[in-house]
């Protein structure tokens, strides 16, 4: 008999914008499209990653859900004001031209959080970014927003995601207030 494989999760960290900055910048997505081409990203689907984790045995989600309550997230403002583009991701985003000091805590706090319970990270510099666009042509090049989003960041959350054909869909599993 063969061994039962172990159920896993594919999850991660990240800030989750309020309705309405959502769809400021689902608009933003639109209006580039003509120009880059690509998927367009689901509203209910953007989001700033802060630590992504990965597929993990869903019975280390609690140890997740810990680490995460460690953490004091104090709220602030976000300005969106740089288009940025990666040419070997086929990916436009959104992301801050000078990146809040809360943010960045929030970033290195939850990174070595994670490391001391035993979660393997990628070793790659935080770019705080929000994807507008998928399978896009673009270059790898940032240039600034003539209207930037304002984001008021007040927590963060914990996210399941599953892969589906029409795109990733997202499950919240705990969410942390500043």
């Amino acid at each position: 008999m063969k061994p039962e494989r172990e159920a896993r999760a594919r999850v991660f960290f990240a800030l989750w914008p309020a309705a309405e900055t959502a769809s400021a910048l689902q608009a933003m997505a639109g209006s580039l499209q003509p120009r880059f081409g690509g998927r367009v990203m689901r509203m209910d689907s953007l989001h700033l990653t802060l630590a992504f984790v990965g597929g993990v045995p869903r019975a280390r989600i609690p140890e997740l859900i810990a680490a995460g309550a460690q953490l004091s997230a104090a709220a602030f403002d976000l300005k969106l004001d740089v288009l940025g583009e990666w040419a070997r991701k086929h990916i436009v985003w959104a992301g801050p031209a000078d990146v809040p000091a809360a943010l960045a805590t929030l970033a290195a706090e939850l990174q070595q959080t994670l490391s001391e319970a035993g979660f393997a990270l990628e070793a790659r510099p935080f770019v705080p970014h929000v994807t507008l666009l998928r399978n896009a042509a673009c270059e790898t090049r940032r240039t600034p927003l003539e209207q930037p989003v304002r984001w008021r960041s007040d927590g963060f959350v914990l996210v399941e995601s599953s892969l589906q054909p029409s795109g990733a869909r997202y499950l919240e599993l705990a969410r942390w207030a500043a």
